[in-house]
């Protein structure tokens, strides 16, 4: 995989995403599908991540897709914070009362990655950039466009991320592809805090019967958040994600 053409992503800001799936070659039938992306294998990625695939729009990387190491481990899409120095920020990530899970390690040679926990445990990822920044393409129709932070405690989060992230959050001159939503009572009580990584999409309702066509379900019918019009799907192997139009 060759190294892209986008511009280097601040500290903070999300740069990539991949999801960890039982079955790699399922997930590229229907992620194909559903966004029109294409695949081809990684080369060079650490032991860890055996079989990862690249997916790629119009040939430009837009996410990854990994076989999960164990069957104990959820099936899940992550979002990747971008950061000059993973290890730095893994440290500030534990003084802050967080946890750095594993990393960083090299991914294909494009960069080193790392996942890491906040204080009330919502797994998320680092990006530390080589030749490979982050999205070739993102914010437009099959590419990311935003993750969402499900919390139970919104001003411990903001003061989390803020301050490690501040000015990817706050700064002037930023657009922000990251929110923070209070997990309500209407979520079940065992639901942990989590990101919900979404996908922007050209037509909401005919993506919404792509994914049930391709043996996918929709969690949350859509509904209108501030940043657009969401629904809530899992694939066809229980990956939730967000659906986005706006």
């Amino acid at each position: 995989m060759a190294e892209n053409s986008a511009p280097a992503y601040g500290e903070g800001v999300p740069c990539w995403v991949d999801a960890q799936l039982p079955d790699v070659e399922a997930g590229k039938r229907f992620y194909g599908e559903l966004f029109g992306w294409t695949f081809e294998p990684a080369e060079k990625a650490h032991s860890a991540l055996g079989g990862l695939v690249w997916a790629r729009l119009d040939g430009e990387p837009v996410a990854a897709l990994a076989p999960k190491t164990d069957g104990r481990m959820p099936t899940v899409w992550t979002v990747y914070f971008a950061t000059p120095d993973a290890r730095a920020l893994g440290r500030r990530i534990t003084e802050a009362g967080g946890t750095l899970i594993s990393g960083p390690f090299p991914v294909d040679g494009l960069g080193a990655a790392a996942l890491a926990a906040d204080p009330e445990g919502a797994v998320f990822g680092l990006w530390q950039p080589g030749s490979l920044s982050g999205f070739g393409r993102s914010r437009e129709p099959d590419t990311f466009v935003w993750a969402e932070l499900y919390t139970r405690d919104t001003a411990a989060a903001n003061a989390f991320y803020g301050a490690l992230f501040h000015e990817a959050l706050f700064g002037s001159g930023t657009e922000p592809d990251f929110g923070r939503a209070h997990v309500t009572d209407a979520f079940p009580a065992e639901m942990p805090p989590h990101f919900v990584v979404h996908f922007r999409v050209a037509d909401l309702d005919a993506a919404l019967a792509a994914v049930r066509r391709l043996g996918g379900r929709v969690q949350v019918p859509p509904f209108d958040a501030s940043y657009g019009r969401v629904a809530v799907v899992t694939d066809n192997q229980g990956a939730s994600f967000a659906l986005l139009h706006r």
